[in-house]
């Protein structure tokens, strides 16, 4: 971390609430401004004619009438504080960097206060204006370029002392009494001595959100690994852009994700690495082969693009860009195709770049590649939304630390209850917008059309674990049929569409599961549903299941009826809407109920999951084995009443997966990506002989090395992974693989994180080479996986959705509990 970015990061998570009339200073280069913790006469008076916001069930847009009438009161107030002369700066500086120095600093600037009377704004002296010069002429070159604002910013009230401990990620089920009301009528004053907007606005309300903004931002946010300091950066900004530009909230939410529309939709720029160093080359007027040399070193095209801008002269100044312009610029990107098109979207990124200044240059490349890297996890935008959310609607109430809290409690739980049953921002941040975010559950809700996160089952490694963790419930054992996940909508309009467990849209894949869709709904009785389904191979004159390996040689996209290999039975395990209504509210027992009142069986096409409800060991046993028998995976065991809603996005325990090759070696496969391969010998000259695999780091988003591996695989496996990977080798690893450098550990071949591969082990263990979870269960040593061995790839997965390192980390505490009754498991139950 670079010295400035440190600084940067301190001051923005810490905040600032003297707010002085004139240009904002630069966050990097300039002073930091003094916090002063008391209030002088005149400012108890303005607070004391403050008119009270609106309450918290107000719409968030309703916001800017009460801001502006404080406006004149706040100004005149500021006009008669001290000034805030260069030693004031330098405390400020060493606040910044140490809580404890700030604590004191604060004390004595209180003391300063109360000792002497308010000095009235003056001209700067001489020396102060030489300082200043001087000071100006020494600045970075990547400082913000913004044109300067005179707007005071309203000022409000922040939560005790500007803790970021009130800004944390908070998960539990949401209460639905609104915290907000409940303390109201007697208020416990919360400390005003932190501000809570963006320390740097620089844009007038109304106007459009500069793209440097949102980049500060970032370069912030890239300064700390602290999530609790993440989000109260992440929340300021987003504060900032609901009270100033409100219009471009939804906008900066996709940026932050680094997305262009919701994830189902599948929109992608499309630009390979060799098209964007070629943009840069033409924005920058640098060689393309020097532009490459840099890349090699630096090993981030981001920093080397932000480089060569800064080092370029321009004649012309061009017009700052805002967020709105960079993502609409990125959409077209998207869109643009056919002949030229390399060309076309040059020139578009080109427009961009020329036009960057500071950090822009840098995040603006990073976007174009399609990964941001900064550590901003999407659970860490929706709890800096939700948090952004409750400090707008309360507004300047005095309000308790505990309201405040459980209000950030409950918009979480809300916002991240919403975004699983309706991954839109398209259609949650308007309505968060215009009637808050209490009514969005009651109007964003489960639509046929928008793919929701499916739930997942957690592994068991014994029959007993299953009693054990049902003791006292009722629960029903399925057969865990061996196929590909598929979630069948139906619209009212009649449209059908199948999504894969990554939201992918399947619908041309299996064009014959779309011909018989309108026949599986018992007459007069359907108009509209969400099914959860697997769609399996299957041999119609045997009557049997056949292996998963037979699906995935069909095409993903492009098939038609006619054209269909092998064909498909789909069998459905639950109902989550229906004419109208969710139903993931609704116990499973009911759910399955109404999915057999309303559905019907056609032989060879569709089908309900065989299932049996017990709770006698034996039973389930001889269940377990016919399923195996029936060429399925196992079972899966589900709760039927109690704690039996359906959790999307979830890794529940209400669900238990046992498989047949569960009852030994590892509780669980593990979905790994693959990134790099080792050149064959012997009979496996011409291919590659082993390869190096990852697991993925959610926190860091970066790859982190697990195994080699060289077995599992049959010929016809070699040469296909042969001739799959020779398309995606690269020169060098990505700045984002987490890997042993010792030579004799380096693969002969780097390649792209493009696929992913389920993988069987004997366990796990510490690893010295190895960095798969290092630092969660080894200060210095990562895991690493013993006879692993290949079972199939993974088409229905994205790299990002392998498995995490914390649960390699879960894997290894519970192996050791199962074997030496040692460790702590995690519940790690949730997937982001």
């Amino acid at each position: 971390m670079s010295k400035k970015q440190a600084t940067l990061a301190s001051f923005w998570a810490n905040g600032c609430s003297t707010v002085i009339k004139g240009p904002p200073p630069d966050p990097i280069n300039a002073p930091h401004r003094h916090t002063q913790s008391g209030d002088t006469a005149s400012d108890k008076t303005s607070k004391e004619n403050e008119v009270p916001s609106s309450s918290s069930s107000s719409p968030l847009v309703e916001h800017s009438s009460t801001l502006i009438a404080k406006k004149t009161s706040t100004i005149e107030a500021k006009k008669k504080r001290r000034v805030i002369d260069d030693s004031d700066s330098d405390i400020q500086d060493a606040n910044d960097a140490s809580p404890t120095a700030h604590a004191s600093t604060t004390e004595k600037a209180k003391s300063d206060d109360e000792s002497r009377p308010p000095a009235k704004r003056s001209l700067p002296s001489p020396d102060k204006k030489a300082r200043a010069k001087k000071a100006k002429k020494s600045s970075s070159p990547t400082k913000s370029s913004y044109k300067s604002k005179t707007e005071v910013v309203p000022p409000h009230h922040a939560p005790s002392s500007g803790s970021d401990s009130d800004l944390g990620e908070h998960t539990a089920e949401p209460p639905r009494a609104s915290p907000l009301n409940a303390d109201l009528s007697k208020p416990e004053p919360v400390s005003t001595s932190c501000s809570e907007l963006f320390t740097n606005v620089c844009w007038k309300q109304g106007e459009k959100v500069p793209y440097v903004a949102l980049c500060d931002t970032f370069d912030a946010v890239e300064a700390t690994t602290k999530r609790l300091e993440i989000q109260s950066i992440l929340t300021k900004y987003l504060l900032t852009v609901i009270r100033q530009s409100p219009d471009d909230l939804l906008q900066c939410v996709y940026l932050c994700i680094n997305r262009l529309s919701p994830e189902y939709e599948g929109k992608e720029l499309g630009i390979g690495e060799s098209i964007l160093i070629k943009a840069i080359a033409v924005a920058t007027g640098r060689p393309v082969a020097k532009i490459k040399a840099d890349l090699e070193t630096v090993g981030d095209l981001g920093k080397v693009a932000q480089s060569s801008r800064s080092s370029q002269q321009t004649m012309f100044k061009p017009k700052p860009l805002t967020v709105s312009h960079v993502f609409n610029t990125l959409k077209e990107i998207s869109e643009i195709s056919g002949g030229n098109s390399q060309a076309k979207k040059i020139a578009k990124m080109n427009s961009m770049l020329v036009a960057c200044n500071g950090p822009e240059t840098k995040y603006l490349v990073r976007s174009l590649e399609g990964k941001l890297r900064i550590g901003l996890a999407e659970q860490t935008v929706l709890v800096s939304l939700a948090n952004a959310a409750v400090r707008h609607e309360v507004g300047d109430k005095n309000i308790s630390k505990e309201s405040m809290d459980a209000a950030c409690l409950e918009a979480t739980g809300i916002i991240k209850q919403v975004y699983s049953e309706l991954p839109n921002y398209d259609v949650i941040i308007p309505t968060l917008l215009m009637h808050g975010y209490q009514e969005l559950p009651n109007r964003c809700q489960l639509t046929p059309g928008i793919p929701l996160k499916p739930m997942l089952a957690h592994p068991t490694k014994a029959l007993s674990d299953v009693l054990d963790r049902f003791e006292g419930m009722t629960f029903t054992c399925e057969y865990k049929y061996d196929g590909e996940r598929a979630q069948i909508h139906k619209l009212e309009d009649g449209s059908t569409r199948i999504f894969s467990r990554n939201s992918e849209n399947l619908s041309g894949k299996y064009p014959d599961i779309m011909d018989r869709l309108p026949n599986i709904g018992k007459p007069g009785t359907v108009t509209s549903f969400v099914l959860d389904a697997e769609a399996v191979p299957w041999d119609r004159e045997k009557k049997c299941i056949l292996p998963f390996q037979v699906l995935s040689t069909r095409k993903r996209k492009g098939v038609t009826t006619e054209g269909v290999q092998v064909q498909v039975l789909v069998f459905a395990f639950d109902l989550l809407y229906l004419n109208g209504q969710p139903l993931i509210r609704e116990p499973f027992v009911k759910r399955r109920e109404i999915l057999h009142q309303h559905f019907q069986e056609i032989e060879g096409e569709f089908a309900f999951a065989k299932h049996m409800d017990t709770a006698d060991v034996g039973e389930i046993q001889t269940f377990l084995d016919e399923s195996v028998v029936g060429n399925c995976e196992g079972l899966m065991v589900k709760t039927l009443e109690k704690e039996a809603s359906y959790e999307p996005s979830k890794r529940s325990r209400n669900w238990l997966k046992v498989k047949k090759d569960y009852l030994s070696g590892v509780g669980d496969t593990l979905d790994l990506v693959v990134i790099g391969g080792y050149v064959g010998k012997g009979k496996r000259t011409g291919a590659y002989g082993g390869y190096l695999l990852a697991c993925y780091d959610e926190d860091n988003e970066i790859y982190q090395s697990i195994c080699k591996i060289g077995t599992g695989f049959s010929d016809e496996d070699l040469a296909r992974h042969y001739e799959f990977f020779s398309k995606h080798k690269m020169d060098r690893p990505k700045h984002y693989y987490a890997y042993s450098d010792n030579p004799k550990d380096l693969p002969d071949v780097w390649f792209e994180p493009v696929q992913v591969w389920e993988i069987k082990a004997a366990d796990l263990s510490i690893s010295p080479v190895h960095k798969a979870a290092s630092g969660l269960v080894d200060s210095n040593k990562g895991i690493s996986l013993r006879f692993p061995r290949f079972i199939r790839t993974r088409d229905d997965k994205n790299p990002e959705q392998a498995t995490n390192a914390a649960q390699i980390a879960d894997l290894y505490r519970a192996q050791n509990i199962n074997s030496n009754n040692k460790g702590t498991l995690q519940n790690v139950d949730e997937f982001e």
